[in-house]
């Protein structure tokens, strides 16, 4: 799964981007994969681990819901249904 959020432009600045994969990893883990940062600029990676799908996914979408809180609006989705 894999998301992009964006948050309107304030002034000159360029807009701020949240990115949200969710991917299994080659122990039969999860990770969630966070990138954030401004558009054309430098970005931020975390990642972190999960042992089963149920959990990674509880994470991911707490993430989501938290940046559409923050006003980070839906640009791309893949592999996910919209949010709520």
């Amino acid at each position: 799964m894999r998301l992009l959020l964006q948050q309107r432009a304030e002034g000159r600045e360029a807009p701020r981007f949240v990115q949200l994969m969710l991917e299994p990893d080659l122990l039969g883990g999860w990770a969630l994969v966070r990138e954030t940062g401004q558009i054309g600029g430098r970005s931020q990676l975390k990642r972190e681990q999960f042992l089963d799908q149920a959990s990674a996914q509880a994470a991911f979408e707490h993430a989501r819901d938290a940046q559409l809180r923050k006003g980070f609006q839906l640009m791309f989705a893949q592999g996910a249904e919209a949010p709520r």
